[in-house]
């Protein structure tokens, strides 16, 4: 094993232990022990509320300390450039593979009958595109901390750390970005150590799912139009994400490899939100990107980057509105593919964010919002793997900014 291996603190062994973690995860949760599941359940939501936890004052220090090194560290709006435009092109690119499968697979609709006794969370489709934008508007400091709403939080971190750039040379303004600073030190030293104990949630988390697998919560689908989301996402996650790094001289299986902790711990999670303290230390530790890089497009990518949230929101409305009576013409769909581009951008990164959003834009244009009721049922392995998508296309993004932030050096 070479040096460089070792000093990643990823090598094969650790591999080997999070393969058999999620083997053995899945094997005793299939085993039908009620009070082992009941265990594991509740492993697995400690581990949850740790890592969300956590992932709130890593967005908001994270954040903060890049912008208020603006002065010293110009690269800052070029991190902040490439990193959006990486964003923009990989989600683009997930929305359209939607569309090729969409027009491919082609989903017909379904019986009316299956509509009818379909039931819809409650009160979720009445809230408006500009209420969404005003939730992230904080009326008070500590809100956006308490709800944990992470647009929010990236609004209020983004603007203390730019005024504490603006009065850099303010020496009060000297010992404050010492003191943040400092608190971010010992809050990634934590992370490492949640890291570190990582294959027990793997574990509880795979025994968690595999229990309701077997239970029978998680059967059934919709056919073509499940066909159309996982295969878009699966396409998404292997081929078109690999071929961005590919195209930056990149090597995906090496990214991959490094950031397997991340992906797994989303796929489980359901939160790209939760899962961010895990991606950021991977990226530094197993990657070898730069705190300056990875601590600034992690937080904001896991806000914005939403590649399986915009496969799901284009393919979800169009299997909606198909069956309400639209017309799906070539116009349309590209419409919605924008339309879906700019919704994933604004959407939560936390569980059934996405479902969340799709039946909001829906009831919007008065669709037949029942058949989300539907969806509702199978949308747990639909959120699971979206969110790994995200993840890895975070990833992928870091990766991507980092190399291009390296050359130029």
């Amino acid at each position: 094993m070479s040096e460089n291996t070792k000093k990643n603190g990823f090598n094969g062994k650790q591999f080997a232990i999070w393969m058999a973690a999620l083997i053995i995860g899945a094997v005793l949760g299939c085993c039908g022990f009620v009070r082992l599941n009941e265990f594991f359940d509740f492993v697995a939501k400690i581990y949850t509320r740790l890592f969300q936890f956590i992932a709130v004052p890593t967005i908001a220090l994270a954040i903060m300390t890049t912008l208020a090194s603006l002065g010293a560290k110009r690269d800052t709006g070029k991190i902040f450039l490439h990193t959006i435009i990486y964003t923009l092109l990989t989600t683009l690119a997930a929305s359209l593979v939607g569309l090729l499968l969409y027009k491919v697979i082609a989903p017909g609709n379904l019986p009316s009958e299956l509509v009818s006794a379909a039931a819809v969370p409650e009160n979720i489709g009445k809230l408006s595109y500009y209420d969404h934008i005003l939730t992230v508007i904080p009326d008070n400091i500590l809100k956006p901390l308490a709800s944990g709403n992470v647009l929010s939080i990236l609004l209020v971190a983004a603007a203390c750390g730019l005024a504490m750039a603006y009065k850099k040379d303010d020496e009060n303004i000297k010992v404050l970005l010492k003191a943040v600073l400092g608190l971010q030190e010992m809050l990634f030293c934590l992370i490492k150590a949640l890291v570190w104990t990582l294959p027990v949630g793997i574990v509880a988390f795979s025994a968690q799912l595999s229990a309701q697998v077997s239970a029978g919560v998680i059967v059934g689908s919709l056919g073509k139009y499940v066909a159309v989301v996982l295969g878009g996402n699966v396409l998404q996650f292997f081929v078109v994400l690999p071929l961005f790094l590919l195209a930056r001289g990149i090597n995906p299986l090496k990214v991959f490899r490094g950031m397997l902790p991340a992906v797994l711990m989303a796929l489980f999670t359901k939160s790209s939100a939760a899962t961010l303290p895990v991606t950021v230390e991977s990226a530094e530790s197993n990657l070898k990107a730069k705190p300056e890089v990875a601590r600034f497009i992690l937080p904001v990518c896991c806000t914005i980057n939403m590649n399986g949230c915009a496969a799901f929101i284009f393919v979800t409305s169009c299997f909606v509105m198909q069956n309400g009576g639209v017309t799906l013409d070539l116009p349309t769909l590209l419409l919605w593919v924008l339309i879906s581009v700019v919704s994933a951008v604004g959407n939560a990164g936390v569980p059934m964010g996405c479902y969340f959003l799709t039946l909001s834009l829906m009831s919007g244009i008065n669709a037949p919002i029942a058949i989300l009721g539907v969806i509702l049922p199978i949308y747990t392995i639909i959120d699971m793997i979206e969110t790994a998508v995200n993840v890895w296309s975070d990833s992928c993004v870091c990766a991507i900014v980092d190399k291009e932030m390296k050359k130029g050096a």
